[in-house]
């Protein structure tokens, strides 16, 4: 942490890296705001090895556990200048601009926003342009300052003479002399575990088969912090060396179900970049370097946001167990509400996405109450071939309109080999009811899903004679 190697035997398998901060450690500068992800007051940065050297990021420490820090470099707001400053140089530059530039008014808000703009510091030698900015700090909310001198301040600190990086050198020789150690931790009987082989997570499977699963915790972690449950096991799937590998075939990628989204998203992006608007409101940075998809598609959300796009691809899932590894269609996953065919000893180990096709058009589109970092209300990804004007292979993908992710099979069925035309649309939506009764809730109503939907078939129309501009604007986008 920060400069110290730290060593932690007896902690609750559930305790969220903020609280351990708080609770444990007297590091009370990471603030707890939300405790759900979306405020970003309780943002560290994490480095660990990398292609590139150590590599770091910003991520919510409400939503990491403890335990997933084994092996990892943590820095803290703490850490980043002497306890004995009491002068703006004296600031790390981060600091200095913030007070310079007047970032800062309640300052309830401000470590996470420090902590956020030091991850852009370590990753760019200059500022980069004011886009990436929005989009680096697009994580941490503020109430008082309008952003406008955050902003500011963002630039400014990219104007004071560099700071010499201590934390790199320390992190490496942290990485270089340490031991690979089982990652074990507990409190009575509850355990805590992050195997780094998946021969050894499927040996803790079988042996632990009620054992929670966390890979990015995005979803699962509120669980722990806001609905107070506390597991007898939890198992981390992000050290597990397997399911980090990423591969391009001739004809698929091959993702592993624990590679965070910000690590996969540049080259699926070059396949379909269409998806790239979806995945940037899916969640802010710190979600993107944490959140996985097998952890979203394991979690059976009917409103996760990466399975309709998955459905409308047509991707697969390889599924291991210790009778070996069975390749399961998207599909055919999802069962009911949080169910799936994944069996007791069975772990997602990767998604195969086919590549595009070359006469594939793809059409995404995400509904939510906010613009950014939201859940969404609906969620429509339409994929087809175009040949002489008319559709063939057509595929859907649907959330939030049944306890599943799904396909509208009835869609499907009314739109292929006809032409696409805005009446072929509008004649089709009319076939969603057959095949959705989602439920009225707190974002919508049962008509307002199936209303937005069919609008959202007519968007597909529109944009396709380029009849009318549908997307919206967002400097972050």
């Amino acid at each position: 942490m920060n400069q110290t190697p730290v060593q932690i035997h007896e902690a609750a398998p559930s305790l969220s890296v903020l609280d351990w901060l708080r609770t444990k450690s007297a590091q009370r500068g990471t603030k707890e705001g939300c405790a759900s992800g979306d405020c970003g007051a309780c943002t560290v940065v994490i480095g660990a090895p990398g292609d590139h050297g150590v590599e770091y990021r910003h991520v919510n420490a409400c939503l990491m556990l403890v335990g997933q820090l084994h092996g990892k470099h943590l820095i803290t707001v703490e850490g980043l200048s002497e306890p004995s400053a009491q002068t703006p140089e004296q600031l790390h530059p981060v600091q200095r601009a913030m007070v310079e530039c007047h970032g800062s008014q309640c300052g309830f808000c401000t470590p996470g926003f420090i902590m956020s703009m030091f991850a852009l510091y370590m990753n760019f030698d200059q500022c980069p342009p004011r886009d990436t900015v929005i989009a680096h700090l697009g994580g941490n909310l503020c109430r008082c300052t309008g952003y406008r001198p955050i902003l500011d301040a963002c630039e400014r600190m990219y104007e004071y003479p560099r700071s010499s990086d201590t934390f790199r050198p320390a992190a490496q020789a942290f990485f270089d002399a340490r031991q690979p150690t089982p990652a074990v931790m507990s409190e009575g009987p509850r355990q805590f575990t992050a195997p780094e082989s998946l021969a050894e997570l499927l040996k803790l499977r079988q042996q632990w088969p009620d054992a929670r699963l966390i890979a990015g915790g995005t979803d699962l972690s509120l669980a722990f912090t806001q609905a107070l449950e506390t597991p007898a096991q939890v198992i981390s799937l992000t050290d597990v060396a397997e399911l980090q590998q990423m591969t391009e075939h001739n004809d698929c990628l091959e993702i592993g179900a624990a590679v965070s989204y910000e690590r996969f998203l540049p080259t699926l992006l070059q396949h379909y970049q269409e998806a790239e608007e979806m995945f940037h409101r899916l969640g802010s940075k710190q979600i993107r370097h944490s959140g996985t998809l097998g952890g979203s598609l394991g979690n059976a959300s009917p409103i996760g946001d990466p399975a309709p796009l998955l459905l409308a691809l047509q991707a697969d899932l390889q599924l291991v167990g210790p009778g070996g590894s069975r390749w399961v269609p998207v599909s055919e996953f999802f069962l009911a509400y949080r169910e799936t065919v994944l069996k007791d000893d069975e772990v997602i180990a990767s998604v195969r996405v086919p590549k595009r096709r070359p006469s594939q058009a793809l059409y995404c589109y995400k509904i939510s109450k906010r613009i950014e970092d939201d859940i969404s209300t609906v969620l429509l990804v339409l994929s087809f071939d175009i040949t002489d004007g008319h559709m063939h292979n057509v595929r859907s993908g649907f959330g939030g309109m049944a306890a599943i992710p799904m396909s509208s099979e009835s869609l499907n069925a009314a739109l292929e080999g006809q032409p696409l035309t805005l009446d072929t649309l509008e004649q089709a939506g009319q076939v969603l009811a057959d095949d959705f009764n989602p439920m009225s809730d707190v974002r919508a109503t049962r008509q307002y899903r199936l209303q937005v939907c069919q609008n959202l078939l007519l968007r597909v129309g529109y944009e396709q004679q380029a009849m009318a501009q549908v997307r919206i604007q967002h400097a972050a986008l």
